[in-house]
């Protein structure tokens, strides 16, 4: 028997009874004789609700007190599921990151992990108690509270099992593992018995909401072991690691596609050596997370160039490029989806590209911007587009 973390998201507690199925689980892993560490998200709409909240307040509150804010989700779960534990008669005990020793930096809304002290965590499993951790927060050196930004529950379970070593860490979500595509929208979506991490990572970072991508790194980075199950199903769930023994039975894992996206255009530059540098330094120095990027051949001594940033940074990143390129127009498009295939089979196979716009030309989907990797293919298309292209691709790869 070993150490097993466990993560649950905020609608696998979202209510008294889902918390007791929940419990079940965690007393079920610990009657197995393993020692066990649990991370929970805030319940349900809770993180949406105190946003609200704040915003009945204050139109623009400052990032430090919307961590404070937002943090006490997480704390009332884990004290409600430590709670439903204790009431089936196991020793259980709720700590917050400050208790169980997470560090962060101090980029509110969006820290970064420094490290785990394990004291409390050791003590707290010496005495043979399953541990309730509040995900998503940390502490930074001003000893102020901050969260670990989307998907930082997956986050803190992954670093928990890093710094402990734990045999295994099961991310439970309300699916039952990680599929060829989304089966709610894809109905011949396939379940994965196992992935690879760098296909996993990319198919998070592409916009499935399975995993966290940032946990996904984690998990490599360490090797933490992971596995993808059901809260509501008890069967095996999706195991991501470092080799797959399908590997080369697949030329594609899985379908994904992004919502979250804008596009920006910055039209009528030099066409000078250093222009692009100057470009997305500027952004770099401003914190804009880019994505694809395309320049168009030079004409007339000029040249364009477009990229793709979250929606959230959309605006910001417009006014920013407007204030600092008066002479040039800058527009932008968020009407538009990134649809992307993932998978290590195509690295030693041809015509993978031409599969994938043959699936889109037969649904009449014009594709307006492409990025490649080694594991993986992704394109621009409008958004009214989607639900078309992803089922299109899906049924030429892996139907």
């Amino acid at each position: 028997m070993g150490l097993i973390v466990q993560k649950f998201g905020g609608s696998s507690v979202a209510d008294a009874d889902k918390i007791r199925r929940v419990a079940g689980i965690i007393t079920k892993t610990y009657d197995a004789g393993n020692d066990v560490i649990v991370v929970v998200s805030a319940q349900g709409d809770t993180t949406d609700d105190l946003i609200d909240k704040a915003h009945e307040i204050s139109k623009n509150p400052s990032r430090r007190e919307m961590d404070m804010l937002l943090t006490t989700g997480e704390q009332i779960s884990c004290s409600l599921l430590a709670m439903a534990i204790q009431e089936m008669g196991y020793p259980a005990i709720s700590l917050t990151a400050w208790q169980y020793g997470l560090t962060s930096d101090s980029n509110y809304s969006n820290a970064r992990i420094k490290s785990i002290n394990d004291e409390r965590l050791s003590k707290e499993l010496d005495s043979h108690k399953i541990i309730i951790c509040a995900g998503f927060q940390g502490i930074n050196k001003y000893d102020d509270i901050t969260t670990l930004g989307r998907g930082g529950s997956d986050t803190t379970a992954v670093a928990i099992a890093a710094a402990l070593k734990a045999d295994l860490c099961q991310i439970y979500t309300d699916v039952d593992g990680v599929y060829t595509a989304d089966p709610r929208k894809v109905k011949n979506a396939k379940k994965l018995e196992e992935i690879t991490y760098d296909e996993m990572l990319e198919l998070a970072t592409l916009g499935a909401q399975v995993l966290c991508n940032r946990s996904v790194e984690l998990a490599k980075k360490y090797g933490v072991k992971l596995e993808v199950c059901s809260s509501y199903e008890q069967k095996p769930g999706t195991k991501v690691k470092e080799e797959v023994k399908t590997l080369e039975k697949m030329l594609i894992t899985g379908v994904a596609k992004d919502n979250d996206i804008s596009r920006i255009s910055v039209l009528g530059l030099k066409d000078v050596p250093g222009e692009a540098f100057k470009l997305f330094t500027l952004l770099g120095q401003n914190k804009v997370n880019v994505d694809i990027i395309l320049q168009s051949i030079g004409r007339d001594g000029t040249k364009d160039i477009s990229f793709t940033v979250s929606k959230a940074q959309m605006r910001n990143t417009v006014d920013l490029l407007r204030e600092k390129y008066p002479e040039n127009k800058v527009i932008h498009e968020e009407n538009i989806t990134k649809v992307s295939i993932v998978g290590a089979g195509m690295q030693s196979n041809a015509g993978v590209a031409a599969k994938l716009f043959e699936a889109l030309y037969n649904v009449g989907v014009n594709i307006q911007m492409i990025s490649t990797s080694e594991i993986k293919i992704s394109v621009l298309i409008d958004s009214k587009d989607e639900a078309a292209a992803v089922e299109s691709i899906h049924d030429a790869f892996l139907a």
